[in-house]
């Protein structure tokens, strides 16, 4: 009842034909390639290129430093709960271990 059941191989319904032998064909020496020529210069381009004036680059300076402080906040962060869970987890060990050691000395 629990043994999977194997499938069967299935039996060909047609007589198997070998497969087909490709013969190469011969290859006909065309025209020669054109010869390159000089590529054209590229466009230029209607849009206007982006400079930075002094005000977009001091907003530039001060969004990053945000991000890096708000980043460093969120680890300082993080770290500080993990210390603090193991400060509690030591306190704990330390209160079961006396109560344990107690609990032994008055047997």
């Amino acid at each position: 009842m629990l043994r999977p059941k194997l499938p069967t191989m299935p039996q060909p319904t047609s007589t198997v034909t070998p497969p087909a032998v490709i013969e190469p064909t011969t290859i006909t020496p065309g025209t020669p390639p054109p010869t390159p020529t000089a590529p054209a210069p590229a466009p230029v381009s209607a849009r206007p290129t982006m400079q930075l004036t002094p005000g977009t680059a001091l907003a530039l300076v001060g969004g990053g430093t945000a991000v890096v402080l708000v980043v460093g906040a969120v680890l300082v962060s993080m770290l500080l709960a993990v210390a603090i869970t193991a400060a509690s987890v030591a306190v704990c060990a330390v209160v079961l271990r006396s109560l344990l050691a107690s609990d032994a000395k008055r047997r």
